[in-house]
């Protein structure tokens, strides 16, 4: 599976599924991490999922593993607790999907990258390198009259960023998505804490592939 990049609210195609959220009941971001069995259509069938229930996927990023036959998933979208719960869980359940982790309340990485094309004139060159220095960020590309500049970090970080190059003039912008791993310290706690008992099922790679879950 190559790596593949979504981001943006993707929309809901079928509106009349959704349920917003009862009133006072609050939204949070979420990071999602699934493993998925690399096979055909993965990925219309997990980001269908999340859209039956009305959620707008921020940023949806897949990429290879060290396990050729597995793809990591990061998926980034807001929503309340108990809905995004239930389809978790949905996902679990799918065929392709060998393992779902939220991110929330764990200890993580979370890494966005920044590719940009900014307008820059000979008296304000040394002011766009003064802010790209410290943002820790890269020059890849000069030009008489433009620089290309690369940045990774959290999406705060980024959107710092940006705000900062805009009123010099953003002629173009690419992002990668956010892609994330939990820190070798809650590893460590997780496989500390596990429960005693039978190991998980192992999802086979000539399963047949799972019917698309309606919406409940």
């Amino acid at each position: 599976m190559v790596r593949f990049h979504v981001s943006g609210p993707i929309p809901n195609p079928d509106p009349g599924t959704y349920t917003p959220p009862p009133f006072g009941v609050s939204t949070m971001r979420h990071v999602i991490s699934a493993l998925v069995i690399n096979e055909p259509g993965v990925l219309s069938l997990i980001a269908g999922l999340f859209s039956a229930r009305g959620f707008n996927i921020d940023s949806l990023v897949v990429g290879r593993t060290e396990d050729p036959n597995l793809s990591r998933m990061t998926i980034v979208v807001s929503a309340d607790e108990n809905t995004l719960e239930q389809v978790r869980k949905q996902l679990a359940k799918l065929v392709p999907v060998v393992k779902v982790r939220d991110f929330k309340g764990a200890a993580y990485i979370e890494r966005d990258l920044v590719l940009m094309t900014v307008s820059i004139a000979p008296e304000k060159r040394r002011e766009i390198l003064d802010i790209v220095d410290l943002f820790r960020g890269k020059v890849v590309d000069v030009s008489p009259d433009s620089l290309m500049l690369e940045l990774s970090g959290t999406e705060e970080k980024l959107e710092s960023f940006i705000d900062l190059m805009a009123p010099y003039g953003i002629e173009e912008l690419a992002r990668t998505g956010v892609i994330a791993m939990a820190r070798g310290v809650q590893k460590s706690r997780e496989k500390k804490d596990a429960p005693a008992g039978p190991k998980s099922r192992k999802r086979s790679l000539d399963a047949p592939s799972a019917p698309a879950l309606p919406p409940s």
